[in-house]
């Protein structure tokens, strides 16, 4: 029987593992996806696609026929441009019909929701503290609370509300929009949850060492930590109280404090109305074009700030 020299085993040995290393080399060829090199996915793509032209193309109807006049309007199909472009003229008329009434709505609607958004936003932030850091009898009882809460639509509430606000004496007023905007239990529970894991107790600990009160400490502390977390419930709030219709429809009788979404349903209404004489179908698509453009213009300037914390909530999960 013939002997194997130490350099035949050797090269045996060498070319096993090279014939192992190429092996697992080519099982190593398959794709790795990550962040940056996703797996691609043709339904995925195509169902995305087609959401976002479920979504666009309102807005693109909408911009396109606030740019015609009243009688383009009428004559021509919804998707295709005017014998005139009228977009100034339209704007124009729409701050100017019925006395300006339109600029007053505005007015209204940037106070509902500035103060309607700021307030609501602090509440949560301040009681999303207190539930996630502080310790206190009848906790578990107010988390059940909250959360009972967020399950019930707000519409359900309206005719208890106004009932109430009624027997106060504050209906037809700004009151009765602003109160209810203040309380935001999804917010607060958003910010329940972020604070929990955002602000480290020991960080806490350390600003009640030195002296800093309880508010202080939430404050100058808690509060700046918090900041993802309250752009997004800011935006939240924000959507919510601009698009408001059925609480200010059963609180307001006096047009003179309606915000755009009642403001604007009455001029539909009245350029629906057969005889009247009112044809400002136009005038209603270039205000609620107008309606749109501050919503964009807030989630495309706040769009890092709540990205962030939306992602950061994610990585913390």
């Amino acid at each position: 029987m013939p002997s194997i020299t130490s350099t035949e085993a050797e090269s045996g040995e060498a070319h096993v593992a090279t014939s192992g290393s190429s092996t697992g080399h080519s099982r190593d060829r398959r794709p790795r996806y990550t962040v940056e090199n996703p797996k691609k996915s043709v339904t995925l793509t195509v169902m995305t696609g087609l959401s976002a032209l479920y979504c666009l193309l309102p807005l693109v109807w909408l911009v396109i026929n606030a740019t015609k006049t009243q009688a383009d309007f009428v004559s021509s199909f919804g998707f295709a441009p005017g014998h005139r472009f009228a977009l100034w003229d339209n704007i124009v008329e729409v701050f100017r019909y019925q006395d300006g009434i339109f600029s007053r709505w505005l007015l209204n609607t940037v106070i509902y929701v500035v103060v309607g958004a700021v307030v609501s936003t602090f509440l949560a932030a301040l009681g999303g503290y207190a539930l996630a850091k502080l310790q206190f009898s009848g906790k578990r009882v107010f988390l059940f609370v909250i959360l009972g809460s967020i399950a019930v639509p707000g519409i359900a509430l309206a005719i208890p509300q106004f009932l109430l606000f009624a027997h106060l004496g504050i209906t037809n007023t700004p009151w009765a929009v602003l109160i209810p905007s203040f309380i935001n239990p999804f917010g607060l529970y958003l910010m329940w949850v972020y604070t929990a894991d955002a602000v480290p107790t020991d960080l806490l600990d350390a600003a009640k060492v030195d002296g800093a009160g309880e508010f202080r400490t939430f404050v100058q502390i808690a509060l700046p930590l918090l900041a993802p977390a309250s752009v997004t419930v800011l935006l939240f709030s924000f959507v919510s109280i601009w698009n408001n219709y059925f609480l200010p429809l059963i609180m307001l009788k006096d047009p003179n404090w309606y915000p755009l979404t009642i403001g604007l349903n009455e001029w539909n209404k009245l350029g629906s109305t057969a005889g009247n004489g009112a044809l400002i179908q136009n005038l209603v698509i270039t205000a609620a074009l107008l309606t749109v453009v501050p919503l964009i213009i807030a989630f495309l300037s706040l769009q890092r700030y709540w990205q962030s914390g939306v992602s950061l909530g994610a990585v913390k999960g």
